[in-house]
């Protein structure tokens, strides 16, 4: 019995890895895909190849975020209650899908950022997808029982407010500028969405961690 459990929590484990892969690549091509549209017109043609290989990876989220809840639901027994790992994979799953959205976005709207926005665009997309490299760290650390969960929620926390500053420089840039005013509008949505990238990977950080000091309690 028992080493029936450990092989289905090793599955579980490897399962996230595998989320963990799927998310890596989502946010690969989510910032080429934005590159594209922060560079030269003539790449353009790429950006849709680019938004396709975004979803893919998401899609390939998804499905794996559910086949890690048919498993666990089959009487997996872990170490943390079930109810946690899975508000951690839902709370995940946000990130990819905000990267989707925003793409969908730029496509739906063919929206054009202009050139004064382009560089602290640029700065807050490098930021945010910092902060997610280390919270796929805090997730392998959680699992593999690694100590550097703690100290990752304070570099994270930095990483978001400084996306924070950024947010608000670029929508005060937005609404300084002579634009016309939907596309204020439209573009104030787009940087509130990327800046939602960064306050996802900050409450999950947070909750990596109660997770991790719940089994010392």
């Amino acid at each position: 019995m028992l080493k029936i459990l450990f092989r289905k929590q090793q599955q579980v484990y490897s399962l996230v890895e595998k989320y963990l892969e799927a998310l890596q690549k989502t946010q690969e091509y989510f910032s080429l895909a934005m590159e594209v549209c922060l560079s030269d017109d003539k790449a353009r043609s790429d950006f849709g190849f680019l938004t396709d290989q975004t979803h893919r990876f998401e899609s390939q989220a998804d499905d794996v975020r559910e086949e890690i809840k048919t498993l666990m639901y089959s009487k997996v027994l872990l170490p943390e209650s079930r109810e946690d790992i899975m508000n951690l994979l839902d709370g995940m799953d946000k990130i990819p899908r905000d990267m989707e959205i925003i793409l969908n976005m730029i496509k739906t709207q063919k929206l054009s950022i202009p050139d004064f926005l382009a560089q602290e665009i640029r700065d807050l997309i490098k930021a945010s997808l910092e902060a997610v490299d280390l919270m796929r760290v805090q997730v392998q650390d959680l699992f593999r029982r690694k100590g550097r969960i703690k100290e990752l929620v304070a570099v994270i926390d930095r990483k978001e407010s400084q996306c924070d500053r950024i947010e608000r420089g670029l929508v005060n840039a937005i609404f300084d500028s002579g634009l016309d005013g939907f596309l204020k509008l439209q573009l104030k949505e787009l940087v509130i969405f990327l800046g939602d990238i960064s306050d996802h990977v900050d409450v999950m950080s947070k909750q990596i961690n109660i997770i991790n000091l719940k089994r010392h309690v």
